[in-house]
């Protein structure tokens, strides 16, 4: 088998992001097309989709004889909306390759008052709506014996915390859905890897850690003392869809400045000072 010359070369792929309006989602779009990856980001909100489309379009220059960058309206809730996507990806770009499964939503509540309802509702959309996805995009992997999927699970997929109950649920089983995903399709070419972000600061858990008592807490068992980015992230993606991680397949990867490594620490609280 011949070694590619560059690793990180997604030239001539095509990617479909689920959740990619916004946040973690769209700085992973970004990087795909940086690496020379074309796109398209799916989102429930039209206008947000469009937005994003603007958006990649000035980092990214969209030439409309020859697109890079597309959007959908995409429900990860609805196997018809999943369906389109997928098909609009393909006759946009000629092909699918690559499926992120991004979309996501939070809950935070005391798990006392959690209903099922709401954790219902979490585990659709990230477990349920990412297994909808793969299997929509899987029918064309194994057709052409390629394919990538990169699910976001979190780094509550592995340590507990409060009053996110079903977020972390949800986000366990994505770990789950990737092993089995990786073990069962790989036959079939395709692989089924994740990533486990740390605290990266996005439109659904702004509020929670910006400026709070949690987020100042978060930092303290974070040996880096500080927040991830959007990009961080996304350069992990890049790595799981790129020819250098062709023979992986199955595992999550924790990008979380050293959380889930952290037991005792350098202690940035008030008080560290007359402890030393």
């Amino acid at each position: 088998m011949a070694i590619p010359t560059n690793l990180f070369d997604l030239t001539g792929k095509v990617a479909l992001v689920t959740g990619g309006a916004s946040g973690i989602g769209l700085a992973i779009a970004q990087a795909f097309l940086e690496h020379g990856c074309r796109v398209v980001i799916g989102s429930r909100t039209a206008s947000k989709v469009d937005d994003a489309v603007r958006q990649l379009d000035a980092v990214v220059p969209n030439d409309d004889d020859d697109p890079t960058v597309g959007g959908v309206s995409l429900d990860v809730q609805s196997e018809d909306s999943i369906n389109h996507a997928v098909r609009k990806a393909m006759d946009l770009f000629g092909g699918l390759h690559i499926v992120v499964n991004s979309a996501g939503i939070m809950c935070k509540k005391p798990t006392f008052e959690l209903t099922a309802d709401e954790a219902n509702q979490l585990y659709d959309i990230h477990v349920t709506g990412a297994l909808r996805v793969s299997q929509a995009a899987g029918h064309v992997f194994r057709e052409q014996h390629e394919g990538c999927i990169i699910n976001i699970a979190s780094v509550s997929s592995y340590v507990s915390l409060t009053q996110v109950t079903a977020y972390a649920c949800a986000k366990s089983a994505m770990m789950g859905l990737t092993h089995s995903l990786a073990n069962e399709w790989a036959n079939f070419g395709i692989r089924t890897n994740g990533i486990a972000p740390g605290f990266v600061p996005t439109d659904i858990n702004r509020k929670m850690i910006e400026g709070t008592d949690r987020g100042r807490r978060i930092l303290e068992h974070t040996p880096m003392q500080r927040f991830g980015q959007g990009h961080e992230i996304a350069g992990a993606a890049v790595y799981l869809a790129s020819p250098a991680a062709s023979f992986v397949n199955g595992v999550t990867i924790p990008v979380d400045g050293g959380y889930l490594a952290c037991g005792i620490g350098d202690s940035v609280a008030p008080w560290s000072a007359e402890e030393s």
